[in-house]
């Protein structure tokens, strides 16, 4: 338990990052001190097998950092890290870990803990991002906003990968921005300022996604949105619109969510591995058409061999086709790429 005799300042800090994040964490566990008067919470974007990211915290810096673990009570100066295949989330004053549905294409994903702790700690809460590709962590950043707590952003000029912090920028949610070296400062600052209305906003988690089930999110998404016309990049099921103030996202029955930059991305991928499944099967068929081929020139039967000839020609030229388009897909800039030249 977190036995406090004042009102709080800002002692939950949930931080997310993705790509350039792990130099941009080492830095701010670096410039943390020793007897830093807050929780800190950390959700890096990461392959769902193994993370050396509590070590690496843990080697720069003076707090110690750990994997979170279900159930675990929450303590002022440690770093708990999202593990691997699972969301990370807050209730009451202890973590819970969940393997909900993947939120932006991530399994752990920045929103789900920014969320949960917005509605469990309201104006407590102070959420950070770091470097990091796309806009993830835009609606958990939202929740943050609406329920009080501070938001503080890298400074994209500084990040590795600008545009996660510049969407947060650009969006209207940032209250501080700040280089990664200022953030540990200003974190003891919110810290150790009391802040009004810091009652738990929610002690129960029933309005969560990541909790909640199929026949749930779907009600709500009818309530709340409208059909957008669009699939889910990873079921395939009808996607939802939800406007949360400025901010966007679409959700499908079973709770799989993105903000539309996120969606957009997500479908070049998939068109991608479409074209890659298209150029594999187009090579087969002209390899199994000129074996056919073959087979009946030796057997005399040339008229059929001329056809089988044919499609094997047609099949391999369609397959140059999609070749040069998926080296143009090769070709073009990234968001990142665009944004820093």
């Amino acid at each position: 338990m977190r036995a406090r005799y004042e009102p709080p300042g800002r002692d939950i800090v949930v931080v997310g990052a993705s790509a350039g994040g792990v130099e941009a964490l080492r830095t701010l566990a670096a410039g943390l001190p020793a007897h830093f008067p807050a929780a800190l919470f950390v959700v890096l974007h990461i392959p769902p097998t193994s993370s050396l990211l509590p070590a690496i915290l843990t080697r720069a810096g003076k707090l110690p950092a750990e994997h979170a673990r279900d159930g675990e009570a929450v303590e002022d100066g440690r770093i708990y890290v999202a593990a691997p295949d699972y969301h990370l989330l807050i209730e009451d004053d202890v973590m819970r870990l969940q393997r909900g549905p993947r939120e932006n294409g991530h399994r752990p994903a920045i929103d789900p803990l920014f969320r949960t702790a917005a509605m469990r700690y309201g104006p407590r809460v102070t959420g950070v991002i770091l470097s990091g590709s796309l806009d993830d962590g835009i609606n958990g950043l939202g929740a943050i906003k609406r329920l009080g707590g501070a938001v503080v952003v890298q400074d994209p000029d500084e990040a590795l990968y600008p545009t996660m912090p510049r969407s947060a920028v650009e969006a209207g949610l940032a209250d501080h921005i700040a280089s990664v070296a200022e953030i540990p400062e200003l974190l003891v600052q919110l810290a150790t300022t009391q802040v009004a209305g810091n009652r738990s906003i929610s002690r129960a988690m029933d309005a969560d996604p990541t909790q909640l089930d199929p026949e749930t999110i779907t009600a709500e998404n009818r309530a709340n949105g409208e059909l957008s016309g669009f699939v889910c990049p990873e079921c395939k099921g009808p996607l939802w619109e939800l406007n949360e103030g400025k901010v966007v996202k679409l959700r499908c029955r079973v709770g799989h969510t993105f903000t539309e930059e996120t969606l957009e991305h997500e479908q070049g991928i998939a068109l991608e591995g479409a074209m890659w499944t298209a150029l594999t099967a187009l090579i087969e068929k002209g390899d199994f058409s000129r074996r056919l081929a073959e087979r009946f020139r030796r057997g005399g039967h040339f008229e059929t061999a001329r056809r089988y000839e044919l499609q094997a020609r047609n099949a391999l030229e369609q397959a140059d086709l999609i070749r040069t388009a998926l080296r143009n897909l090769e070709m073009m800039p990234t968001a990142d790429e665009l944004q820093v030249s």
